[in-house]
């Protein structure tokens, strides 16, 4: 079936760290709300590759021309085109954290195992956000150093791209970083689960130079003992393409506990 172009204007919520695009050179995972409230997850974005005005950050909006993906079934998922970004606005208000909260929070599901009871039945959600009864702890896992060869040669196509190629090939990141958390969900038996966010990734490669060998102890205050202590941490997830039961976390919203606003104007 052959879908049509249209318009979107979408709220960027969520940016995963770029990986190498089996079609293509290199792509970051992308969703956001749109502004009639509905997830949508949009692909491919080879963020580094866009022209400057057109490199949007989270809680951006942007206007985008989209067609629903004609190779991808999950329901929240688009294909857009790059050339039709427009940045709009930034949410930023006297209190951005109740701004984004107002936006993001009626679309909050209860808890991780709800969301996969949901998609075994109706097919959705493949995309959402809920807040872990119980986050236990942050691993650092040692991964591969190295692109794979096929990868090597995706990212080695980026020369043909003129003006808008990056100057630094995509760095890999020798880590996989994983929450253990509980749901707030009776039969929940815990979770252990990447982070694919792209700020994560950015923390890791900045601390990592600035740091050296003592850069886990800055991560870790970050990641783990703020995100655990400090803020109301809540997770975006989703599906993998081609794994319909198989979810990540593809970011995380935290807004702190001691200066967030409830929906009803009053200090949480």
């Amino acid at each position: 079936m052959e879908f049509d172009w249209i318009n979107k204007r979408v709220l960027i919520t969520i940016r995963t760290y770029p990986v190498p695009a089996q079609k293509g050179i290199e792509v970051s995972c992308t969703a956001g709300i749109t502004d009639d409230g509905q997830w949508i997850r949009l692909f491919p974005v080879p963020y580094r590759f866009l022209e400057k005005g057109q490199r949007f950050k989270k809680y951006q909006w942007i206007d985008v021309s989209v067609k629903k993906a004609p190779d991808d079934t999950r329901p929240e998922s688009f294909k857009l085109n790059p050339d039709t970004i427009k940045v709009i606005s930034t949410v930023s208000t006297d209190d951005q954290w109740l701004a984004r909260k107002m936006r993001i929070l009626p679309l909050k599901c209860t808890s991780l195992c709800e969301m996969e009871r949901k998609r075994q039945v109706d097919g959705f959600p493949t995309l959402g956000i809920f807040k872990p009864a119980r986050i236990k702890r942050l691993l650092i896992v040692p991964c591969d150093a190295k692109w794979t060869r096929s990868q090597r040669a995706a990212l080695g196509q980026q020369l043909l791209f003129g003006k808008n190629t990056p100057r630094d090939t995509l760095e890999k990141i020798p880590y996989e970083f994983r929450y253990e958390f509980k749901c707030d969900d009776v039969g929940c038996t815990g979770h252990n689960m990447m982070c694919t966010d792209w700020e994560i990734g950015e923390s890791y490669r900045k601390w990592s130079q600035e740091y050296e060998s003592k850069w886990e102890a800055k991560f870790r205050k970050r990641y783990e003992e703020e995100m655990i202590n400090k803020c109301d941490t809540h997770f975006y997830v989703g599906t993998v393409h081609g794994h319909p039961g198989a979810w990540i976390i593809v970011g995380l919203f935290y807004p702190p506990h001691a200066s967030t606003l409830d929906f009803y104007g009053s200090r949480s």
